[in-house]
């Protein structure tokens, strides 16, 4: 009785690249797997660039929120990076021991803390803001001027409607 022949390495099995369907081809009619995808482009690139400074894409996004709302309550930040309030903490306290925020109690509620940035956060902010424009760019790179507004404004139709 003969044995039967070993299967064909993979690559001897398949057509040529550019032959060959995207393994997720499936999926290339649906709007939020096509959002999916960009949003790990563009955070994977945002991700790299802010690794340098010790910092995650939530991290930098709550500095810009308490840039712009100086006072915020915990969670009106929760609300604002759409996290549950209990995400916040361990977020804010990575910030505060880099000396990049601080949380300060309120006169009129002793139980609520208003968050600010410091000096250093601030400093640090202007910087990353340009670190974040920048990979925006690089990562939508296929893109010219007019279909990047395009794209943004379509994106915020579907998230703010």
């Amino acid at each position: 009785m003969a044995k039967p022949s070993p299967p064909a390495a993979p690559s001897e099995s398949l057509p040529p690249p550019q032959m060959q369907t995207a393994l997720d081809s499936a999926l290339d009619d649906l709007i939020g797997y096509a959002m999916r995808r960009a949003q790990l482009k563009l955070f994977q690139n945002l991700i790299g660039r802010l690794s340098a400074h010790d910092l995650r894409p939530a991290q930098f996004s709550a500095l810009a929120i308490i840039d712009q709302n100086p006072g915020l309550m915990q969670a009106d930040l929760a609300r604002a990076l759409a996290i549950e309030p209990p995400q916040v903490v361990p977020l804010l306290n990575k910030l505060e021991s880099r000396a990049l925020a601080v949380r300060v109690r309120c006169k009129p509620d002793k139980r609520s803390y208003g968050i600010f940035l410091s000096k250093t956060g601030e400093t640090l902010l202007k910087e990353l803001k340009q670190i974040a424009v920048q990979s925006d760019l690089d990562a939508t790179a296929a893109l010219d001027g007019e279909e990047r507004e395009e794209l943004l404004r379509l994106l915020k139709k579907v998230y703010q409607d």
